[in-house]
């Protein structure tokens, strides 16, 4: 499966309709399998510390994430269902969702809603799952 493929051609049409800003398929070890243009550069570091978050997971709900240097205060996690949602204080935020081998993130801007996004990226990362990442 080519990850870049899957960013530049399903995932474009989303970004077409402003429901996502960016999106990425990080490995688990933080190297970037594929990303958006608008992507932001991120920290190992960064990725580290939201894997952490699903190992760990009393941390998940109780703390802040950063990704290329923003900090997002988490709004909703569950270890069990792989997921985190996290904003800022301008409305934006972002989504992830762990699979076997991945972290598929996505980042949006107001109006668009932490559900909405989370949506998207759900729906990739259990096909993902099916598929064997």
């Amino acid at each position: 499966m080519s990850f870049q493929i899957c960013t530049d051609g399903h995932l474009s049409s989303i970004f077409d309709s402003n429901i996502l800003t960016a999106a990425a398929f990080i490995g688990h070890d933080g190297s970037a399998w594929a990303h958006s243009s608008k992507f932001p550069k991120f920290k190992v570091e960064e990725i580290e510390a939201i894997m952490k978050g699903f190992d760990e997971p009393n941390i998940i709900g109780t703390t802040e994430l950063y990704l290329g240097g923003t900090k997002y205060n988490v709004i909703q996690g569950q270890s069990s269902g792989a997921f985190i949602n996290a904003k800022n204080e301008d409305g934006s935020g972002i989504s992830v969702k762990k699979t076997k081998e991945t972290l598929v993130i996505g980042t949006y801007d107001s109006p668009t809603t932490p559900e909405e996004c989370h949506i998207i990226l759900q729906k990739l990362g259990d096909y993902l799952i099916d598929q064997g990442f």
